[in-house]
């Protein structure tokens, strides 16, 4: 899947990630992945069913700028990780379009259910994400090991 705009585009093909910026911007500015290894990074990026990377277009060059991944079985659930834009791109639209594309994706648009955690829940409401209210049936659990 390839999607443009006059300067930019998104893909998921995963040849064309730049691992480096990735790995940057999540060890080291994200408040989610402080910390992560490169060898956990790589292993999470391989082992996702979807990696979405946004990308500004340079003459015939290309520079990443974005990125978010997918982990899913592709039948029922998914579940939205990773999700920036890079400080200096933020204000032009470019992860509204990422979240777009990926719940217009045609194997994601699918799912019953398309889940993320996040401090900023305002952003993701236009792609009609709502915050998950527990009911005396359902109560969303999580085990959580701190590494």
């Amino acid at each position: 899947m390839c999607q443009q705009l006059t300067d930019y585009m998104i893909s998921t093909d995963k040849s064309l990630l730049d691992f480096e910026v990735i790995y940057r911007f999540i060890s080291s500015e994200s408040y989610w992945g402080f910390g992560r290894s490169r060898e956990v990074m790589q292993k999470a990026i391989n082992n996702s069913a979807y990696c979405f990377g946004v990308y500004q277009k340079i003459d015939n060059a290309r520079r990443q700028v974005g990125f978010a991944r997918v982990i899913t079985d592709l039948a029922t659930f998914g579940y939205i990780a990773d999700v920036f834009i890079l400080r200096d791109y933020r204000g032009k639209g470019l992860g509204r379009w990422l979240i777009q594309s990926i719940v217009n994706h045609p194997e994601l648009a699918i799912l019953k259910r398309l889940a993320l955690f996040t401090k900023t829940p305002d952003f993701y409401y236009n792609a009609n994400f709502k915050i998950f209210e527990q009911t005396d049936e359902i109560k969303f659990m999580e085990r959580k090991i701190e590494q």
